[in-house]
């Protein structure tokens, strides 16, 4: 019996390469977004191609309703979760300094990137728990997808930065709660990366990763975090729970 992973935000971005990885190394996917069916059918298509069986869990995690819901659908076609992966998140619509920053802004980017995925990890949590005390063999984990955005600090994304600054406070207190069932929670800090979401500062990021902003000399792509988490979840690293590991090409290296 294959095991299952569940990807928030796994149709696009760091999210399909996530999925795409997990589908190549023996994993049945839920695979969550915000389009409708039809919107990701081919993206849905190109996973089951990789040897996957893909059910799609449409849904906002900052809605409570449709996290309970995306959960019953996966206990319904599955009838187990073995990992779930926190990488659903959102930008601010409007990039404004911290003294500008609206409460309406900062309620859309916290609600989902940090309650949502908190929240959503308790209900995960539960059901490996269960899982584990009705089979001592069950094998599993979470694992949170941060930013660098956690301690590099853009004054013009506050709400952004502390959402995942909260993330990773979140990953350690579940590491530790769900350690006695040996099941790890890990955090993975992806760099500047290509993706729909950082679409709109290409040059930015193009002009600066040239003048040496990273210590590898390119953007940082969807596949690279995917290795990441597929080595987490193979098991590569049993002894690391509650850890952050950076997919950031050393731009974080503190350097003179």
């Amino acid at each position: 019996m294959k095991p299952v992973a569940f990807i928030t935000g796994g149709t696009r971005g760091i999210g399909l390469g996530i999925a795409s990885a997990l589908a190549r190394q023996g994993f049945d996917l839920a695979v969550n977004g915000m389009r409708d069916a039809e919107s990701v059918s081919e993206v849905l298509e190109g996973l089951r191609k990789e040897g996957a069986d893909v059910i799609y869990c449409r849904g906002n995690i900052a809605d409570a309703a449709a996290r309970a819901s995306m959960i019953d659908s996966i206990r319904e076609h599955y009838g187990r979760l073995n990992w779930l992966i926190n990488n659903a998140g959102v930008a601010p619509k409007e990039r404004l300094d911290v003294l500008e920053t609206t409460e309406e802004s900062f309620n859309y980017v916290v609600n989902t990137n940090l309650t949502g995925s908190f929240f959503l990890t308790q209900l995960a949590a539960r059901w490996m728990v269960e899982q584990k005390e009705a089979d001592a063999s069950f094998s599993g984990g979470i694992v949170n997808v941060s930013s660098i955005s956690a301690t590099v600090v853009s004054v013009n994304r506050g709400e952004y930065c502390i959402a995942k600054a909260g993330v990773s406070m979140s990953t350690q207190l579940f590491a530790a709660r769900l350690g006695e069932y040996d099941i790890p929670v890990y955090e993975v800090r992806p760099g500047v990366t290509k993706t729909d979401m950082t679409s709109g500062v290409t040059d930015k990021y193009d002009k600066l990763i040239k003048e040496g902003l990273c210590v590898t000399p390119r953007w940082g792509f969807p596949e690279d975090t995917g290795k990441v988490i597929s080595a987490l979840a193979r098991g590569d690293f049993p002894y690391s729970t509650g850890q952050v590991i950076m997919v950031d090409g050393g731009l974080t290296i503190p350097r003179l």
